[in-house]
């Protein structure tokens, strides 16, 4: 790759210039123009364009869309663990990072929708208030996490930390992961993947057949959607319970909190509708006993009839679904008298249980004709089914009609967005990685995300670097911590020891916290880690920093210290700017 130009950026735009290079949740809340950059910085990264070599994707071409998509869904399955530590990426405060974003949101605004600085989600959702959830509830009230979004090299690069034994990354990092991949290996166009962020979650979906959600590592489907297995309800958490804050799109972003969305509105509609549709199904009879397997409380209501060598025999629906644990059968799909066959006599009572609803009798009901949980007329017919329209029935059917009509809050649902779409990130399938570097090169002056994407892919030849040393110097609390009990000589010591390798190729590189935990960085990378340390401890004091062919060298209150690199660098830097 050869260097390119690039302007330096603007006063007004630092902070978020710098935080393209942090990615921690928080920042990309209060500048949503990030989330983008980091599936184009994937894009640009070598490493998933490597997994084409893989033995897992031989033949990758011959498969439907859908089927590449599955076969993705398994190798990040396999290769990555979902990873929400508090002491991953380290501790700040409330009150720090509130005075950091003032210039650009509200206090009262960020504590409305974000989890760090307030937002403790709908009840349902949790049963322990959200900084215990969370594992705060160890700290002071002001302390929250730094949770950083993950490249992916720094994802990769848990192998190296301890008790991990493959990559990791959080919800972020793994939703623009699956965008990147999504496009270099299944050859899913962008404009038909929408990132969608919710105060405590992020996630993709994907217009492909009915539509596809990216959830962690999984993928759901809109069968998998509506089969009240255990994860297909963690799936449906945060839309059930939470404010869509951000969709990401290659054409722009709407936020809950901006009054302009850059998004193309065609885009826009197409993903409302679209996404609408995926959480929107027809009430059946196995519909139905979906919505039982979800809600065990509401199996207690009803009974399953059975011929037990030729005898009529009644069970309780609860014990009929805690057998699907222990065979390979269903209460809900055609399977149901085979599990039921496979069940002890014993489990099974001579009379009907008194006031228990048949389930059986649904099988024909909705055959008769379809229901619109919508109508109060269809209501109270299906109502009717349960023997009564008491309070019991009326409570289940607004639990069912809940179950398979879910709207979600979208983010211009209370106050209308002005709509005002900038250039979109024009990138056909089908490109190579060279091809697309060129691409995203040729669209930066115009494209704030094409130009923020090389910040977030972190070459120092072709971005301002003094962005990534504001984000070095400023937010690297690891090193900070770990470094705590040390002198100065120890800490240097300790970088010393550390291996000479960079998690980053070429001329790219590691934030501290990233070398600290991986124990390993280019020379270059341990000079900007020490950097950090040492302006910690003596923060008036300037210091400068220099980069060479083959080395780096920082000086810092009279004393320079010196580490062998290898990234080729060519920088002279200097703090404060």
């Amino acid at each position: 790759m050869n260097p390119k130009s690039f302007s330096p950026v603007p006063a007004t735009r630092f902070e978020e210039y710098s935080s393209a290079c942090t990615l921690s949740d928080m920042e990309i809340f209060v500048f949503p123009g990030l989330l983008y950059p980091l599936v184009l910085a994937n894009l640009m990264s070598p490493r998933i364009w490597a997994w084409r070599a893989d033995p897992w994707f031989a033949n990758f071409s011959k498969l439907t869309p859908y089927r590449r998509i599955l076969r993705l869904k398994q190798f990040i399955m396999d290769h990555y663990a979902f990873n929400l530590d508090l002491e991953t990426w380290g501790l700040t405060t409330q009150d720090r990072e509130l005075a950091r974003f003032a210039p650009y949101i509200t206090p009262e605004t960020i504590a409305r929708s974000n989890a760090l600085f307030g937002y403790e989600g709908d009840k349902f959702y949790f049963d322990l208030d959200i900084r215990r959830h969370f594992g705060l509830d160890k700290y002071s009230a002001d302390v929250i996490p730094y949770w950083k979004t993950e490249t992916i090299e720094a994802m990769d690069a848990f192998r190296h930390m301890p008790g991990h034994h493959r990559g990791a990354g959080e919800c972020v990092s793994l939703s623009t992961l699956y965008a990147a991949a999504l496009y270099i290996l299944c050859g899913i166009p962008l404009e038909d993947i929408f990132l969608v962020a919710t105060p405590l979650h992020s996630q993709n979906f994907v217009d492909v057949h009915d539509g596809i959600l990216t959830n962690n590592r999984r993928l759901v489907t809109k069968a998998m959607w509506f089969n009240g297995t255990e994860l297909s309800a963690k799936a449906r958490r945060a839309l059930e319970n939470e404010q869509i804050t951000i969709v990401s799109h290659c054409s722009g972003w709407v936020h809950v909190v901006y009054p302009e969305a850059g998004i193309d509105p065609a885009a826009y509609t197409r993903f409302r509708d679209k996404l609408g549709a995926f959480l929107r199904t027809d009430v059946t009879s196995e519909i139905l006993f979906n919505f039982l397997r979800q809600s065990p409380a509401r199996q207690k209501c009803f009974q399953i009839e059975h011929a037990c060598f030729g005898k009529r025999r009644w069970i309780p629906a609860e014990r009929a679904y805690a057998f699907e644990n222990s065979c390979s059968y269903k209460v809900s799909d055609r399977t149901r008298v085979k599990l039921l066959e496979e069940m002890d006599e014993d489990d099974f009572f001579a009379e009907p249980l008194p006031d228990r609803i048949p389930l059986n009798k649904f099988d024909d009901f909705f055959k008769q004709g379809q229901i619109d949980l919508d109508r109060e007329e269809d209501r109270q017919r299906l109502g009717r089914e349960f023997n009564c329209y008491s309070s019991d029935a009326c409570e289940i059917i607004q639990e069912l009609r809940a179950f398979c009509h879910l709207a979600p809050r979208w983010p211009d649902a209370e106050a209308a967005k002005s709509f005002r779409p900038g250039p979109r990130i024009a990138l056909p399938p089908g490109l190579d990685r060279d091809e697309i570097i060129a691409a995203l090169e040729t669209q930066r002056a115009e494209n704030p995300a094409a130009d923020l994407a090389f910040y977030a892919f972190r070459d120092l030849t072709r971005t301002d670097p003094g962005p990534f040393l504001k984000a070095a110097i400023e937010r690297s609390p690891v090193c900070l911590a770990a470094t705590r009990t040390l002198d100065i000589p120890g800490v240097v010591a300790a970088l010393r020891a550390m291996a000479d390798d960079s998690i980053y190729d070429s001329t790219r590189a590691a934030q501290p916290d990233e070398v600290w935990n991986t124990r390993r960085g280019d020379g270059f990378e341990k000079t900007i880690t020490l950097a950090a340390i040492l302006h910690a401890r003596a923060p008036d004091t300037a210091f400068t920093l220099k980069a060479g062919a083959d080395s780096a060298t920082l000086s810092f209150d009279g004393k320079n210290y010196s580490f062998p690199s290898r990234k080729g660098l060519n920088l002279d830097l200097s703090w404060p700017f």
